[in-house]
């Protein structure tokens, strides 16, 4: 079998493979964030505080996703990304529908933290070969494209997770959507070749099926960070992207509680309400930080951070107002703006990562980048939210999540001050 590229195979199989990652991606976050709207029906059930929840909605999940994400990306500069990414959907699925076989809190953390095993697999692999299928001025979209999965599979959880426990249990919830994900993984390595590294865009692509002789072998680990971690634009964009993370998943999460608690709907309620925002305001944002990424990067690189930077600074005010209204319709117009100005940050930053690096280390930089974005901002967010609102129950009762929230939101405007100051250095660190 011959290595596929994309002048080879088309555009149209360009767009194929575009789609599939987009699809897995949606498995990567529908059983990632299931957790958030199931939280309060197993928080009654096996009897967890707000502080355990966050545990197992952050920690469990981010300890072996981000320790296994550099070596696993470091493996598929060097070997199949398909075969790696169908190993890891098929785990991190089967994982989930465990989940619903948990009988506690300590069950139930060993079942996240092996979702997080499978998908330390699925990101790194997916963003180096949407930068060998596609060209440099095309990247930001298609990488934004790929993002898509983030807001689907954000609102297929919230939605099928909510319905499903409200019509049976959260346990069936677990069970349905971490089989479909096992159901997708033959059908993503029949279909999905390795285009060359580096691609038809990049000098120095090599297809993947040529011997890894010298000089032509994927760099060592040393050689990689070696490369990377000199890099001011590096620690910049990745410390920026976390401190987003961190009120982004913990909001994410702990969202569908605060509609119960201090808003009163129920769990098809919430599951619809939230579903809709996510899919609607997350996937806009995603799209629009891509299109401006491509639009305004082209001329002047430091665009792509400084895009994000001022989408967190729209976002702060729109959140504290949106969590102080009691009109679902308002609320559900306010919520939108921040939800998308939310996510306009992955096209731009993620495309700016890609190109600190050459082609053939691209894996591996991913890697180091969700190491960070994902060890602070999932590890922290989800239990940093349900940590304090522990800490202030016993002042504010069911409203000690909402002034949670209001402390979070502050990390948005962590991430714009590092934003802005890696839009000054991003051109001097940029590799073509």
């Amino acid at each position: 079998m011959t290595a596929a590229t994309p002048a080879k195979r088309g555009s149209g199989y360009r767009v194929y493979v575009l789609a599939i990652l987009i699809v897995v991606y949606t498995f990567n976050f529908l059983d990632r964030q299931i957790l958030g709207i199931l939280a309060g029906s197993i928080k009654a059930d096996l009897g967890l505080t707000d502080s355990q929840l966050g545990l197992m909605g952050g920690l469990a999940f981010a300890l072996f996703y981000t320790a296994l994400g550099i070596p696993v990306a470091w493996l598929a500069d060097r070997s199949s990304r398909s075969w790696i990414m169908t190993v890891a959907l098929t785990v991190w699925s089967g994982f989930t529908a465990a989940c619903g076989l948990a009988t506690g809190f300590w069950s139930l953390f060993l079942c996240r933290m092996g979702v997080g095993v499978g998908e330390a697999g699925g990101t790194a692999p997916a963003y180096s070969l949407i930068a060998d299928y596609f060209p440099p001025n095309q990247r930001a979209r298609a990488l934004a494209a790929y993002s898509f999965g983030i807001p689907i599979g954000t609102a297929s959880g919230i939605l099928f997770g909510g319905l499903i426990a409200a019509a049976i249990d959260w346990r069936t919830a677990f069970l349905c959507v971490g089989l479909a994900g096992v159901v997708i993984a033959p059908i993503f390595k029949l279909t999905v070749k390795d285009p060359k590294r580096g691609g038809d865009f990049d000098a120095g692509g090599q297809p993947i099926d040529e011997p890894l002789k010298a000089p032509e072998k994927a760099p060592g680990m040393g050689e990689v960070m070696k490369t990377l971690l000199p890099k001011p634009s590096f620690w910049l964009l990745s410390l920026g992207a976390a401190a987003s993370s961190v009120c982004g998943y913990g909001v994410a999460f702990w969202l569908p509680s605060f509609f119960e608690r201090s808003l009163g709907m129920d769990l098809v309620q919430r599951s619809l309400f939230l579903g809709a925002l996510a899919l609607i305001g997350g996937t806009a944002g995603v799209w629009l930080g891509g299109w401006l990424g491509d639009r305004l990067g082209g001329r002047n690189k430091g665009a792509y951070p400084l895009v994000a930077a001022i989408a967190f600074l729209i976002a702060f005010p729109c959140f504290f107002l949106a969590i102080n209204v009691s009109n679902l319709w308002l609320a559900f117009i306010l919520f939108l703006i921040p939800q998308g100005l939310n996510l306009v940050w992955l096209g731009p930053i993620i495309t700016s990562i890609q190109h600190l690096v050459p082609g053939r280390m691209r894996s591996t930089a991913s890697a180091s980048f969700l190491f960070i974005n994902n060890l602070i901002g999932l590890g922290l967010g989800t239990y940093y939210f349900g940590a304090v609102s522990d800490l202030l129950t016993p002042h504010f009762g069911a409203e000690a999540l909402r002034y949670s929230i209001y402390s979070g939101l502050c990390f948005y405007l962590v991430s714009a001050a590092l934003f802005f100051v890696a839009s000054r250095r991003l051109q001097k660190d940029w590799v073509d």
